[in-house]
């Protein structure tokens, strides 16, 4: 199933991440909990870890590059529960 995964929001007052590091590129596949990348705020940096397993699609935010809050950061094709 194909999902947006969006920036998420570490803070109340938090409005934007910049994306430091991608751990998988497009095409890998990745298990629940593994870390897909890494963000850095004004107070923070932190890994993202997935979801559930899957496959990174499509990276929508490159390193370097920041989004808001709740943006969209990637797309994934998430795997159905067994």
């Amino acid at each position: 199933m194909r999902i947006t995964l969006k920036m998420p929001m570490f803070g109340m007052n938090m409005d934007e991440a910049t994306v430091v590091a991608w751990h998988r590129a497009p095409g890998e596949s990745f298990r629940k909990g593994e870390s897909l990348y890494q963000v850095e705020t004004e107070k923070v940096t932190t890994e993202v870890e997935a979801p559930c397993d899957g496959t990174l699609l499509e990276v929508l935010v490159p390193i370097g590059y920041s989004a808001a809050a709740r943006a969209p950061v990637c797309v994934i094709d998430a795997l159905q529960p067994a």
